[in-house]
């Protein structure tokens, strides 16, 4: 008789824990989804912001090319 109480404890034990850890991983699942959904949108944000530096960056460049190598000379009265 003892022996199984012991046994319909342990099996009530085990479904607890089967069921807690079902409960556990869907809010494992759903952590894991934020987090990957922050990682994106934060990649994303950094692309944007490398993009945008790269662009500056082509626009300074090509400013630079149109410049002339040497100043003008100045115009001196007659």
């Amino acid at each position: 008789m003892i022996d199984n109480q012991e046994r319909h404890l342990r099996q009530a034990a085990r479904e607890n824990r089967e069921r807690l850890a079902v409960a556990h991983r869907d809010v494992v699942m759903e952590e894991q989804a934020k987090e990957a959904l922050d990682i994106r949108q934060n990649m994303a944000r950094l692309k944007e912001l490398r993009l945008v530096k790269e662009a500056q960056e082509a626009r300074t460049e090509i400013s630079k090319a149109n410049q002339s190598a040497r100043p003008k000379p100045k115009k001196r009265f007659r």
